[in-house]
């Protein structure tokens, strides 16, 4: 018998991805996805199921299908688009849902993937280079998404100490940069804006779009338990990614901020949530050894990661935003990132 997993937030961008992912997987048996909205990509095997935010029903849905596998995709990780009450409702209330019908001894459940970020650690002038996954934050949570995220991993530690029948991993991400994905860094770089507050300059690492998937998928297969930061090598000052993509450099005070850029994101011309105001003051770095450790090999530093999302956009601003033009530039990157005819240096 094969196994049977459940994704979460498949109708979001990770989560939809993920669940065409394990779709191809011969030794996966059954794919539930579940989300708030219609899925926006087509699936093959996956069956789709709706939920509210908090995932009030999936209780139920565990113990109907027999899960041995949840893959936790529906964390909030940018505050952009979201009130406080929605992120606690997601991450919070969502978590502790989603843990208590995989948790106890009768469960099918044996394995769950939670997706985080490396905002649980903050940004300040004390922090070191690069966290390790046990290094503590040098400060309180200074955002309500902050906040949320690091409640969410409390429950899933505990969750974790519970029931050590599971396998849990718990996966912090670095900011994401992708051809696909919409972050407020990728946002503010597809208008060629960067952002900056000023007398700082900091040093920022990302992870590409696809090694997310990826590393996603690789903990879930290999059954790895832990606690993994995932990026990619290295990182770049702002002001030397501002001309790797091309953007036009804009300054934002460094008194109140938020008020400054207030009728910048009224317009929705410049995105610049509460978690993004300490990293551009100071940056952030995480340790991502201890993946590569268990087997994963990153396809992207941070500076290819960069450099393959302007790629990407010059590509589109050269095509156009035309129908056939954006599908012509969908099915090459397609080629590019995963045909095996495709040699890599």
């Amino acid at each position: 018998m094969g196994r049977r997993i459940l994704v979460t937030g498949a109708d979001t961008f990770w989560g939809g991805r993920m669940a065409k992912t394990l779709e191809s997987d011969s030794n996966v048996d059954f794919v539930i996805g579940v989300g708030t909205k219609d899925p926006n990509v087509e699936f093959e095997r996956t069956e789709f199921v709706h939920v509210d935010q908090s995932y009030s029903i999936l209780s139920r849905i565990v113990r109907a299908t027999k899960v041995d596998t949840v893959v936790h995709t529906f964390m909030a990780t940018d505050s952009s688009h979201l009130s406080s009450r929605t992120l606690v409702e997601i991450n919070v209330i969502g978590t502790m849902n989603l843990l208590a019908a995989a948790g106890g001894p009768a469960s099918s459940v044996r394995q769950i993937i939670v997706k985080s970020s490396t905002l649980v650690y903050g940004a300040t002038a004390k922090d070191p280079s690069f966290f390790t996954e046990s290094t503590k934050r040098s400060s309180t949570a200074s955002s309500s998404l902050e906040r949320s995220i690091i409640e969410a991993e409390s429950y899933v530690r505990d969750f974790a100490e519970d029931n050590p029948h599971v396998v849990v991993s718990l996966l912090r991400f670095a900011n994401v940069l992708g051809s696909d994905i919409v972050t407020s860094f990728s946002s503010n770089f597809r208008r060629r804006l960067c952002p900056y507050i000023v007398g700082f300059d900091p040093q920022l690492q990302f992870v590409e779009e696809d090694d997310v998937v990826r590393s996603l998928e690789f903990v879930t297969r290999n059954n790895i338990p832990g606690v993994f930061n995932v990026a990619g090598d290295g990182r770049i000052p702002l002001s030397e990614i501002s001309k790797m993509i091309g953007a036009r450099k804009v300054p934002i005070s460094l008194i109140m901020p938020d008020l400054f850029t207030l009728p910048l994101t009224k317009l929705n011309l410049l995105e610049l949530p509460a978690e993004l105001i300490e990293l551009l003051k100071y940056g952030r770095g995480v340790d991502n050894l201890r993946l590569k450790e268990a087997g994963f090999t990153y396809r992207y530093d941070t500076a290819s990661a960069i450099e393959n999302f302007a790629k990407s956009q010059r590509l589109k601003r050269s095509l156009g935003s035309g129908t056939t033009g954006y599908k012509y530039q969908q099915d090459l990157e397609s080629f590019f990132r995963h045909s095996p005819a495709i040699v890599e240096d």
